[in-house]
């Protein structure tokens, strides 16, 4: 496959890495984007990659209020320096992951986070699924394995398709900023609340409310 300038573009965002060095990596996997990435990081070139153990203890907690009150979030974003946690380019992209938050409330920052408890109860439901759909017991696995990944992109904040630009996940939009800002950032933790949320709600019956008025 023939490399472009867009693929270029893209592999620098994703990982901060120099141009010279994206479209090497590029040729060398022939134009696949996803493997381009990964020698990147193995080759220690990916900006992300090598300022993943840098200590990152300044940053900011976000908020954002939607739809009129009803959904509020409060993110932790952490960097390394309380001047770049002052610059409207993390303040901007703090304000986007809690408006991230709020709209696909996600529960955990990232897969490491899901309890074993809960992947093999969603594996057991899964395969219970895919048996009761008639699929064959040998491909069951791989079809739980599938269906697994589509989970975490579901409730992973950081495998999340961005809500601005969904052909990016909010990891790739994270490895951007830290290649475009020069500092380790991460994203901490978070709290979504949804006004009612959790409280048992009146369900009002109006075919006995008619009923009770007729009979007035």
């Amino acid at each position: 496959m023939a490399v472009t300038a867009a693929m270029v573009k893209e592999v620098r965002e994703r990982t901060g890495a120099g141009m010279l060095d994206c479209k090497k990596a590029l040729d060398e996997v022939n134009g696949d984007i996803e493997k381009a990435l990964d020698l990147l990081r193995e080759k220690g070139l990916s900006a992300a990659a090598n300022k993943a153990g840098r200590i990152a203890t300044e940053g900011a907690v976000g908020s954002y209020i939607h739809a009129g009150g009803r959904i509020g979030v409060l993110v932790e974003v952490n960097c390394e320096t309380d001047f770049v946690a002052n610059t409207d380019e993390f303040k901007a992209f703090v304000k986007d992951i809690a408006m991230q938050i709020s709209a696909s409330n996600p529960r955990y920052v990232r897969r490491e986070e899901v309890p074993q408890e809960d992947l093999d109860k969603e594996r057991e439901i899964l395969r219970a699924q895919a048996l009761n759909e008639g699929k064959p017991e040998k491909i069951v696995e791989k079809m739980v394995d599938g269906r697994i990944s589509k989970y975490y992109e579901e409730f992973c904040l950081m495998e999340q398709s961005f809500i601005k630009d969904p052909d990016k996940t909010i990891a790739s939009l994270l490895n951007e900023k830290i290649g475009k800002i020069g500092e380790n950032i991460t994203i901490r933790r978070f709290q979504r609340f949804e006004l009612g949320e959790g409280l048992e709600k009146k369900v009002d019956n109006f075919v006995e409310e008619v009923m009770a008025q007729t009979q007035k």
